[in-house]
């Protein structure tokens, strides 16, 4: 996390507040990935960011135009999906396919992720940028990627905060449960209430809030 400190106080709205902050700006995918990659760039070597936030949010996506606004100021780096280190089927399902507490808690290999991506960036300058192979479900075979002592590694994918993951910068994509049940196909919605037990639990402070109900008009709150 960055190095400045707010308190995050829950609203009646469901959003939170912050003490010593701004409020929501309206902004831009552009925008926002632009101010992302700025703030990663202020760190002298690895810089680790966490995009976090529901399938629906598709947070691949401005993890792939964050990555981008690094690489136009002259910094090498990568994206990883959440969805590559998923545990294998078996796990999964062991207690059925729709199975929230499951999808919480086992779904996402966080630990492997941490050794794999985060620890081995920053100490090996090397990661694995894939694990598993969901739609195969077999072990994807990746090998170990070389890493620019100024690179920067976007992490994106659901409940990646309240993990005990260590980034460098953090970003949450932060959607109504109306938005989220609009835009996440039908048969995953059993995976909404998952998703709203776990924010629910997290009071992680953050370096960039953003109100995504909107993708294409996103408003975005950041440390000052």
């Amino acid at each position: 996390m960055g190095a400045m400190t707010v308190h995050n106080i829950a609203s009646a709205s469901g959003h939170g507040t912050m003490v010593g902050v701004s409020t929501f700006i309206p902004s831009t995918p552009l925008a926002l990935a632009e101010q992302i990659a700025t703030l990663s760039g202020s760190f002298p070597s690895v810089a680790v960011v966490a995009i976090d936030g529901p399938d629906c949010a598709q947070p691949s996506r401005l993890a792939e135009l964050v990555r981008a606004a690094v690489e136009s100021h002259s910094r090498p780096s990568a994206v990883v999906s959440l969805h590559d280190y998923v545990r294998p089927a078996s796990l999964r399902y062991e207690f059925g396919h729709e199975d929230a507490l499951s999808y919480r808690t086992i779904w996402f290999d966080y630990p492997a992720l941490d050794r794999e991506v985060i620890t081995a960036a920053r100490t090996k300058r090397a990661f694995l940028p894939k694990l598993w192979d969901e739609p195969t479900d077999r072990s994807a075979r990746s090998t170990r990627v070389p890493v620019h002592e100024r690179a920067v590694i976007v992490i994106a994918g659901p409940m990646l905060l309240g993990r005990g993951l260590e980034f460098d910068v953090s970003v949450r994509l932060d959607m109504s449960e109306p938005a989220m049940r609009r835009h996440t196909p039908e048969a995953d919605l059993w995976t909404v209430d998952a998703l709203l037990e776990h924010r629910s639990e997290v009071s992680e402070e953050v370096d960039f809030e953003v109100r995504y109900d909107h993708p294409a008009r996103p408003a975005v709150r950041s440390r000052p």
